[in-house]
């Protein structure tokens, strides 16, 4: 008895997915929610977990494969259809005597020597299994209770069935070459790691054999590996720092060539669609954020003690925008043919980075909240996209973009309008350089904290002069500084 397990409706408008890995393979048993596989649609990358427990009995879409939503993707079942046929064989054993007794003798004499001597004695049986069948058959009627078979014969064949629940995603490993899979003993197997991780492990210096992935399925994530280097950084006295620069660490993705996922082509494609559709172009201005420094410095440890998040730059950038978007509608609007949208509502997409790709996961009603409530927002959606646990309708409905490219080093950029919105603000990195000042009426030279904000945006429908007075006000909302009525805590 077996039933399949369909692609389901991983958001409102998705309506096809593609299958970007698989986490088991045939012969494999799940638990119910356990994951079996990974799905890419244009909105999100998510897995899908088991519906049922039971074994996987057939793989009914390959990698790589894009399907509609309701398309069968596996067939589980109890495991009796590979039961049956492992009884076959018994029944065939007693008009075939002679055989059989030609065989015990061999298996008898394979209990005295060492373990890895089974193989030997065994090698005559699967010769002529040539089929696949009779290989499956002879997996299944191995993987049965010890008192089916002489104990003699279950040491090899034992070993295989406890760790098969929990095999490594990345092994491949198919149910031929199941009994010969005992983990190495230099340490335990390491799964399905991405070169993003793989290379901050070898910039931190840590051994990924060693960890265990606090990820779906044990898969080793960027915390694990930032958590690692933490302890190890702790646990060792302080060295002096060495004379010459750090050596670069080569990236595995070097004299490589490699498929786009699913999210890169469809982030390609808008991006082509979008800088062909609308006539775009940047506008930056330069804002004195020292008021904010020090409003910041003041509040962050109260803030962190009563939100649990940490007060940074990007929930002030964000505010301002949104409450600039209620005076300045023509940068929150939308085209629809001859037409311009106004909504009555700020919807800021923050642009986050992840090991997949860009996401733009969406703060709904932005201008409604408080400093408290924009980084609490920015917070959760940041740390959920991240793990791959976003609902596909949280990344929609975004009428205008924040993306923080400061948080990486860099000064400022011209971000990329998409469709459908009409703007995106550009945020750089805060730095604190000489700045030319008035004070008192007379002029002067002072240490601030500046930084840059550029706006890109649809000038089919934004002039020069929207944008300049949208980040005017912007830049004024952040310099005047007083964000006390609005802390929210």
């Amino acid at each position: 008895m077996s039933e399949s397990v369909n692609l389901p409706a991983l958001g409102e408008s998705v309506t096809e997915g593609t299958v970007t890995r698989w986490l088991k393979n045939v012969g494999d048993r799940v638990e119910v929610d356990e994951p079996l596989l990974e799905v890419s649609t244009d909105k999100v990358d998510t897995e899908i977990p088991s519906p049922v427990a039971g074994v996987i009995e057939e793989i009914l879409v390959a990698e790589d494969e894009t399907v509609e939503v309701g398309t069968a993707l596996v067939r589980i079942g109890d495991g009796s259809a590979s039961e049956a046929p492992a009884d076959e064989p018994e029944a065939a054993a007693e008009p075939e005597q002679a055989p059989a007794e030609a065989e015990e003798p061999e298996v008898a004499s394979s209990a005295a020597p060492a373990p890895g001597e089974d193989s030997a004695a065994s090698a005559p049986e699967p010769a002529p299994a040539v089929d696949p069948a009779p290989a499956a058959q002879q997996d299944a009627a191995s993987q049965q209770p010890a008192a089916a078979q002489p104990e003699a014969t279950q040491p090899s064949s034992e070993q295989p069935a406890p760790s098969a629940p929990t095999p490594s995603p990345a092994t491949g490993s198919s149910e031929t070459s199941a009994p010969a899979t005992p983990a190495p003993s230099s340490g335990a197997p390491v799964g399905y790691v991405t070169p993003l991780v793989r290379k901050l492990a070898n910039e931190k210096g840590v051994d990924i054999s060693t960890l265990t992935g606090s990820g779906v399925g044990g898969r080793i994530r960027k915390e694990d590996v930032l958590a690692a280097a933490e302890a190890a950084a702790s646990s060792t006295t302080s060295e002096p720092a060495s004379a010459g620069p750090a050596p670069i660490e080569v990236s595995p993705l070097r004299g490589t060539t490699v498929p786009m996922s699913r999210l890169r082509k469809v982030v390609a494609e808008r991006a082509v669609q979008s800088m062909q559709a609308m006539a775009q172009l940047t506008s930056v201005v330069e804002v004195d954020v020292t008021k904010v420094a020090a409003f910041r410095d003041a509040n962050k440890g109260a803030f962190l003690e009563k939100t649990g998040n940490k007060l940074s730059f990007l929930p002030f950038f964000t505010l301002a925008a949104a409450e600039a978007l209620k005076a300045h509608p023509k940068l929150n609007a939308t085209v629809d043919g001859d037409s311009i949208v106004y909504p009555d509502h700020e919807h800021v997409a923050m642009a986050v980075d992840t090991e997949r790709g860009l996401l733009t996961p969406v703060i709904k009603n932005a201008s409604d909240l408080d400093l408290a409530g924009i980084a609490g927002q920015i917070a959760d959606l940041a740390q959920r996209t991240r793990d791959n646990k976003l609902k596909p309708d949280e990344l929609a409905g975004g009428t205008f973009t924040v993306t923080n490219t400061g948080s990486r080093g860099a000064l400022f950029d011209t971000p990329v309008v998409f469709l459908p919105q009409v703007a995106i603000l550009g945020t750089g990195i805060v730095v604190k350089r000489p700045v030319v000042i008035k004070a008192d009426g007379s002029e002067s030279i002072a240490i601030r904290s500046m930084v840059y904000l550029a706006l890109s945006y649809d000038h089919r429908i934004v002039d020069g002069a929207d944008a300049a007075r949208f980040l005017v006000a912007v830049k004024e909302r952040l310099e005047g500084g007083d964000f006390t009525s609005k802390l929210g805590i």
